[in-house]
């Protein structure tokens, strides 16, 4: 490994900390006395043609005054973090947190500041993302257009405390906007308090970890008629809803040679006096496949984060309609997720897309085989894909020949060119949609 990747990611470590530390530690006056010292430090230097070494002696008293004021804080608390149970990915997420006194003396003028748990990193994530923004460069796209920090930590407002009463508890109000979907970790929080000239502030930490799911973000869809017919399903309307493979209620009968026993009515049996057995029927309904493509290089693209999102947005509308819905998609193992008519809800789908993680070590082949050893029971198709090349094509092609409708959504980046061939969607092209970053909603407004 490039021992100059491993210096600039301690470099990158550096630069971050003193940028998330002194803005928290030190108040604007006191930047902006810090500020003015240093010029007065640099133009002052001629002490026989120039006075600024006295206004430079006159700042520097101020900050050596304060800063003993850094490290005296003698108040204990106590914190309780009322969180909600998800957050949205480029929502606001707004809290409380219950603050308790713990010392016989009222606190005055506190400052709430939020702890997020490790805001950097690691060492491997660092570096992928660095390649992919050397390769972004390669692509000879404008400077302007590169793409963001996928590594920035979300902004989160300072909070005023109110006054404290000894032993007693005031609440705070916090507001945050998550950047990325996945788990958001605090670990701790921070109560501020300035010191007399409000230059700098003084810390009580309270440790508080804690975590809140934040979904991916969501696009509105029009009404759009998705493909496929009714099918047949093993279960009924029952199967999604009991473990196992049941049927909905219809009678009782007698028993018949190869009956299975956990069919047998036992009261029935008992009033008959010879073994009676529950018949069940099968119904037809809608059962839809909805294609998350994973693989990529990059697992801080802009591009799969979309396609998550896009995903997100497909199984909110199709599950506010009366059939089921498989999420399919390959992580580090092949993964199926049904959901609908009494199985998984939306939110327990959404937590699931909220930690899908970017396929690069598996070839998309392992898609297409989950996808048609699930084809037999599938009534349609929704792929969301990253590309249009050879392999997804002939998945699309495949499930074609099944008599499978596919409605296919492709995402591409800013800046690539507008129009693909639909291929094997030649012949159905209002199922084919191209979709680029940056205008991902106004895209989805055209599916109608």
């Amino acid at each position: 490994m490039n021992p100059l990747f491993k210096i600039l990611y301690r470099a990158y470590r550096f630069i971050s900390a003193v940028r998330h530390r002194v803005p928290r530690r030190v108040t604007r006056p006191g930047l902006a006395v810090l500020g003015g010292c240093l010029v007065l430090a640099i133009t002052g230097l001629d002490t026989d043609n120039m006075v600024a070494y006295q206004g430079f002696a006159l700042l520097l008293f101020l900050l050596l005054v304060s800063v003993p004021f850094v490290f005296f804080f003698p108040a204990r608390f106590s914190a309780e973090r009322l969180l909600p149970r998800f957050g949205t990915a480029g929502t606001p997420l707004r809290y409380r947190v219950r603050v308790t006194n713990l010392t016989p003396k009222p606190q005055r003028g506190l400052t709430l500041l939020e702890n997020l748990g490790n805001p950097w990193p690691a060492y491997g994530e660092w570096l992928a993302g660095q390649r992919a923004d050397r390769k972004w460069i390669r692509s000879f796209r404008p400077v302007m257009r590169r793409r963001a920090d996928p590594f920035k930590t979300p902004a989160v407002k300072d909070a005023a405390v109110p006054p404290i009463p000894p032993h007693q508890q005031a609440e705070a109000a916090i507001e945050l906007t998550p950047l990325r979907r996945g788990a958001l970790r605090f670990s701790g929080l921070t109560l501020a308090r300035p010191d007399p000239l409000c230059l700098f502030r003084s810390f009580a930490r309270v440790p508080l970890p804690q975590t809140v799911l934040i979904l991916p973000k969501r696009y509105p869809l029009p009404a759009i008629a998705l493909p496929g017919r009714t099918k047949y399903q093993q279960g009924g309307v029952t199967f999604a809803s009991d473990v196992g493979q049941s049927e909905e209620f219809v009678a009782l009968r007698d028993y018949r040679r190869g009956d299975p026993l956990r069919r047998i009515h036992w009261r029935s049996w008992a009033k008959a006096g010879k073994p009676i057995v529950k018949e069940f029927e099968d119904e037809f309904f809608v059962r839809h496949a909805l294609l998350l493509d994973t693989f990529i290089d990059d697992p801080q693209s802009e591009l799969f984060e979309e396609a998550v999102s896009v995903a997100a947005s497909f199984a909110c509308t199709v599950l506010d309609q009366e059939s089921l819905l498989d999420l399919l998609f390959v992580g580090p193992q092949a993964y199926c997720f049904t959901a609908g008519r009494g199985l998984a809800h939306t939110d327990q789908i959404l937590e699931i897309l909220a930690s899908v993680r970017a396929c690069a070590d598996r070839p998309f082949r392992t898609l297409e085989s989950l996808v048609l050893d699930h084809a037999a029971n599938l009534s349609g198709s929704i792929c969301v894909l990253l590309a249009w090349d050879e392999p997804r094509q002939n998945l699309v092609k495949k499930l074609k020949a099944l008599g499978l409708p596919a409605l296919v959504v492709v995402l591409t980046d800013a800046g690539q060119r507008q129009s693909l061939d639909p291929g094997p969607l030649r012949d159905e092209p209002q199922r084919f949609h191209l979709l680029q970053t940056g205008r991902i909603e106004q895209g989805l407004a055209k599916l109608a």
